[in-house]
């Protein structure tokens, strides 16, 4: 899978790395097909995936008989089978995630896309299904979950056209997900959830709700965490434009302190919904926080 030199978020020795790890759901997921995760059903059902060439010894009940009026040659239907695991990523994509301090460093979308195409990886290869939601104020992106090799294929080529948009409208998006995405399985988001934390945690409590288990990836940049300004400066927010003058050395240990509760109460409500809360910064190589969480998320199954 994902054979073709080139594409930016996918890198052949951090997959290497990861391969020895599962995402397997912690909970009872709709579907069925090689025992990674509890399934409510008995039985499997298929659905037509691509065709190959027949070969001796193959069952003659897949012979694709139009294809053979067309070709004058034996094709054999090949299957998907149906996962135990639909999952869908949800990426944000609002203008602040296109923040980075160091000239030389990822912004917050880089890092989340390198992120999300190794879990895509990750979960193809274990043969379940991954979609695509990209948003900012409004739903930009929409890949239904597939599990082949050419989906895989297709999510990368989407990530590579990803830039940084406008406003975040995190709840409202959640809220309609949550309403339409039927099948209950895995949702997982990566985002810097600048937006009302009380709405946000309506929206994933919602997923709770409609049976979804929901992984949070909480990017934000070191800087923003720190706040490393040593002068007078004008700071602007990245979506509404707002300018701020302040200097660092009078007002570092506050923010510093409101950064923390920040994280530190989405890092709480989180686990009072029962979903998992994973903080990160960019400047933490996003193949070691992700390796760090798929061991610990195995220990505690």
């Amino acid at each position: 899978m994902a054979r073709r030199r080139g594409y930016k978020y996918i890198e052949p020795e951090v997959v290497a790395k990861l391969g020895r790890f599962n995402l397997v759901a912690k909970s009872v997921v709709e579907g069925f097909v090689v025992g990674l995760h509890r399934s409510p059903y008995h039985g499997f059902s298929v659905e037509f995936s691509d065709h190959r060439e027949y070969v001796p010894g193959d069952n003659l009940r897949d012979l694709d008989w139009i294809a053979y009026g067309r070709t004058d040659r034996y094709f054999v239907k090949r299957y998907e089978e149906e996962t135990n695991l639909k999952a869908h990523i949800l990426l944000d994509t609002s203008a602040s995630m296109g923040y980075r301090f160091e000239e030389e460093g990822l912004t917050k979308l880089e890092y989340s896309c390198f992120l999300a195409a190794s879990l895509a990886y990750l979960m193809i290869r274990q043969q379940d299904s991954v979609g695509l939601i990209t948003f900012d104020e409004k739903i930009n992106n929409f890949i239904p979950a597939h599990a082949t090799s050419s989906h895989l294929n297709h999510l990368l080529r989407t990530f590579e056209g990803i830039e940084p948009g406008k406003q975040t409208n995190v709840s409202d998006t959640f809220h309609k997900l949550a309403e339409n995405i039927k099948r209950r399985g895995l949702i997982i988001v990566l985002s810097d959830l600048f937006d009302d934390q009380s709405e946000v945690m309506r929206g994933l409590s919602h997923f709770r709700q409609k049976k979804h288990e929901v992984i949070v990836f909480h990017v934000l940049d070191k800087a923003e965490k720190e706040f490393p300004f040593d002068r007078l400066s004008d700071f602007i927010d990245m979506e509404s434009r707002e300018r701020i003058q302040a200097d660092p050395k009078y007002i570092r240990e506050e923010y510093v302190r409101e950064v923390q509760k920040f994280i530190d109460s989405y890092r709480r409500d989180c686990f009072q919904n029962d979903v998992d809360f994973v903080d990160t910064d960019t400047s933490v190589p996003y193949e070691m926080m992700l390796a760090a969480y798929l061991a610990r998320r195995e220990r505690l199954r």
